[in-house]
């Protein structure tokens, strides 16, 4: 699969810089819903019930506004069928991929961290 490369300006992608696109972007998709949404949609496309079923502890309205939000980035296609009623489908763009993994390394990491983070945590707060 050959990757897109988009480009935009350099301002847009200067971290240093408060107002710039990335720290933007970073903003979004740094929430813990987010990253749970992309790495459950995954290779599949899900309905929003089912989406929800996965997420487990997302309210309707936390689900709606991430996936707006991801939609809105390009990270998410939302795709409605005409049926009574309408179905709704969510699946990941090529963009969606591409940080999904970059989520799957943070997920690796997570588990293979668990136990040191628990430890310290327990030194940390006795």
């Amino acid at each position: 699969m050959e990757t897109k490369q988009f480009t935009g300006s350099p301002e847009d992608a200067d971290l240093t810089r408060a107002d710039s696109l990335a720290r933007e972007i970073f903003s979004d998709v740094a929430n813990k819903w987010a990253l749970l949404i992309i790495e459950f949609l995954g290779d599949r496309t899900l309905r929003f019930s089912e989406l929800r079923n996965e997420v487990e502890g997302i309210s309707h309205k936390m689900l709606t506004q991430n996936l707006r939000m991801l939609e809105r980035n390009g990270l998410v296609e939302r795709r409605v069928h005409p049926t009574v009623p309408p179905r709704v489908e969510y699946t990941l763009t090529e963009a969606g991929q591409g940080l999904r993994a970059t989520i799957d390394g943070m997920c690796n990491w997570t588990r293979r961290y668990l136990a040191h983070i628990e430890a310290s945590r327990r030194r940390f707060d006795g």
